[in-house]
């Protein structure tokens, strides 16, 4: 795993994270983490591809 996805996934679980609390059912934020995590991996390749030239 290069740096740009570690940070990419570091900030991705901090926002999740300082989210959880106001979940207050398990099952709620395991979907919600599923759907997150979903969304990120999709998005990343797009967003790599976007700044591929900012470097």
């Amino acid at each position: 795993m290069d740096a740009i996805n570690l940070a990419y996934y570091a900030v991705v679980c901090a926002l999740l994270s300082a989210g959880a609390p106001y979940l207050e059912r398990r099952l709620v934020r395991l979907l919600v983490g599923a759907i997150v995590g979903l969304a990120a991996a999709s998005l990343l390749p797009q967003l790599k591809s976007l700044f591929a030239g900012q470097y």
